[in-house]
């Protein structure tokens, strides 16, 4: 995959990953290869589109789905709090999947959730699936909250957004090679705004050339593209539609 931009570089020094260290409207920031966003500054993770129990859900209309993603994603979570511990962790809107998700949480998930606001302060920005946070677990609601100069919320406001951190689109990045295609959730900014890819294990992506994307980034976007154990700064002529 290709790197450009030089205002958009790998810092090698990050021991524990590959991930891609950046700035958005000034702030710096840390792309992590799981889809989390690390912000040093602040010692704040947050992480974009959890849909837990979006089995479940499909299950119930029945389209049965294997029911384990809320256990993979909350895996994977734990994994980073672990190598980062957070002083404050944000679930940035549609941590669970519908408005009856929490009910359906397994004793020992509703458990493992509760237990990453230990020692820790745990914020839910709400966002269009879960708009009305959650009933019996710890943590904040908020509709947005400011981080780092950084104006965090669930779904990207139309217009220049200078600062604005996001998720809801689930971004994915698509490039060709004479050996095939390569598909991957990615985040993507322009050094102004960034949306963050979807976390969750059942969560699909759309491709950043799709139309929903257009008009919100001032400059040609880059994709940070998730690899297995680094991410991959991919320009927009590389880019590739569905």
């Amino acid at each position: 995959m290709n790197a450009v931009a030089p205002s958009f570089v790998y810092d090698f020094a990050v021991a524990t990953c590959g991930s891609l260290r950046t700035t958005v409207a000034a702030a710096e920031v840390m792309l992590r290869p799981s889809g989390a966003l690390w912000l040093a500054a602040e010692a704040c993770l947050v992480v974009a589109d959890l849909h837990l129990e979006k089995g479940s859900s499909y299950a119930r209309r029945g389209q049965m789905l294997p029911p384990y993603d809320t256990r993979e994603t909350l895996g994977r979570l734990e994994a980073e709090v672990a190598a980062l511990a957070p002083r404050i962790l944000v679930f940035l809107g549609d941590t669970f999947h519908d408005r009856t998700s929490e009910e359906r949480l397994d004793a020992a998930d509703a458990a493992r959730i509760a237990a990453l606001a230990g020692g820790r302060r745990l914020i839910w920005v709400v966002g269009n699936h879960d708009a009305d946070g959650p009933r019996a677990l710890p943590g904040e609601r908020a509709a947005e909250l400011t981080m780092s100069g950084l104006a965090l919320r669930h779904e990207p406001r139309a217009g220049v957004q200078s600062g604005e951190v996001s998720g809801h689109l689930h971004p994915a990045a698509k490039v060709r090679s004479a050996r095939g295609a390569v598909r991957r959730r990615c985040f993507a900014t322009d050094g102004e705004r960034l949306i963050l890819p979807a976390f969750g294990a059942y969560a699909g992506g759309l491709n950043v050339r799709d139309a929903a994307f257009a008009g919100l980034f001032t400059r040609p976007l880059l994709a940070g593209a998730l690899g297995r154990d680094r991410v991959h700064a991919i320009g927009w002529r590389s880019l590739a539609a569905d």
